[in-house]
C-alpha cells in the first residue's frame, strides 16, 4: 500500500507536477507520463494499474484486469491478480486501502462525504469477504482533516444523522465534517480491527492536492497491490 503526493511528474501549473487524475483539465499526455512513472516506481506494469471513474457512490466490483479508456463508474474495487495495481484518486477525499494478505485480496475504495454517507467502505469489507478475504488491514490515506471541513450546520446534521462519529467543528467553533473518524467507525463496525492511518490534512498539507485548498487542481492515490508470489 502506498500513498503520492504531487512531487516528481511532468504537469504544469496548477497540476504541477505528479497530477494522476485524468479528468481535471490537465494534459493527457502528461497525466498518462506521470501515471506510467509512478507504476513503474511502484513496480507495477503501467498497463496493469486499474483506474476507475469515480462518481461519490458506493458501487464496487471485482476485477482482474484493468478497465482501459472507459472505465465503469466505481468508488470500490478489488482483486486478488497479483500484479494488478488497484488505484485510488484524491484530493480532499478519503483513499481507503485494504488487503488480506493471507487470502490474497486486496481493494480501494474513494470514500469522500457521499460515499461515506451511502456506505462505500463497508460495501467494500462486504465484497471483499465474499470473495475469500477474513482478516483484513485498512489504511485511510490523507483527507481533509475533521477540523478544516468546514461545512454549513445542515450539511453536518445531515451526515452526522447518519455517521453521529463525523460531527466536528473547526477551531472557530464552525461546523465541520471528520470523515476520518466516520471511516474508521465505520471499519471498526465491519469487524475490521487493524485500522491505520496515513494521518495527514490534504488542506493543511502542501505537498498534496486539496480541491478545497486551491479549487483547479490535480489529484494524488493510494495504490495497493499483490506482490507476485504472494
Amino acid at each position: 500500500m502506498a500513498f503520492t503526493d504531487r512531487h516528481g511528474g511532468v504537469s504544469a501549473g496548477p497540476y504541477g507536477t505528479r497530477n494522476l487524475g485524468g479528468s481535471v483539465g490537465d494534459d493527457p499526455a502528461a497525466v498518462a507520463a506521470n501515471r506510467a512513472r509512478t507504476a513503474e516506481d511502484f513496480g507495477l506494469d503501467p498497463r496493469d494499474v486499474v483506474f476507475m471513474r469515480q462518481v461519490h457512490g458506493r458501487d464496487v466490483a471485482y476485477t482482474a484486469e484493468p478497465f482501459g479508456t472507459d472505465p465503469p463508474s466505481l468508488d470500490g474495487v478489488y482483486t486478488d491478480r497479483p500484479g494488478l495495481g488497484l488505484a485510488v484518486l484524491a484530493a480532499d477525499c478519503a483513499p481507503v486501502l485494504l488487503a488480506d494478505p493471507v487470502a490474497g485480496v486486496v481493494g480501494g475504495a474513494h470514500s469522500g462525504r457521499v460515499g461515506t454517507t451511502a456506505g462505500v467502505v463497508p460495501a467494500l469489507v462486504e465484497a471483499m469477504r465474499s470473495h475469500g478475504a477474513t482478516d483484513l488491514v485498512a489504511l485511510v490515506g490523507p483527507l481533509a482533516c475533521g477540523t478544516c471541513y468546514e461545512v454549513p450546520h445542515a450539511l453536518r446534521e445531515q451526515v452526522a444523522s447518519v455517521l453521529p462519529e463525523t460531527w466536528s467543528a473547526t477551531p472557530a467553533g464552525t461546523p465541520a465534517l471528520d470523515l476520518r473518524a466516520g471511516i474508521a467507525a465505520q471499519l471498526k463496525r465491519a469487524g475490521v480491527d487493524d485500522v491505520r492511518h496515513d494521518d495527514r490534512c490534504t488542506i493543511e498539507t502542501a505537498g498534496l492536492y486539496s480541491h478545497r485548498r486551491e479549487r483547479l487542481t490535480g489529484r494524488f492515490a493510494g495504490y495497493v497491490w499483490l506482490t507476485p508470489g504472494d
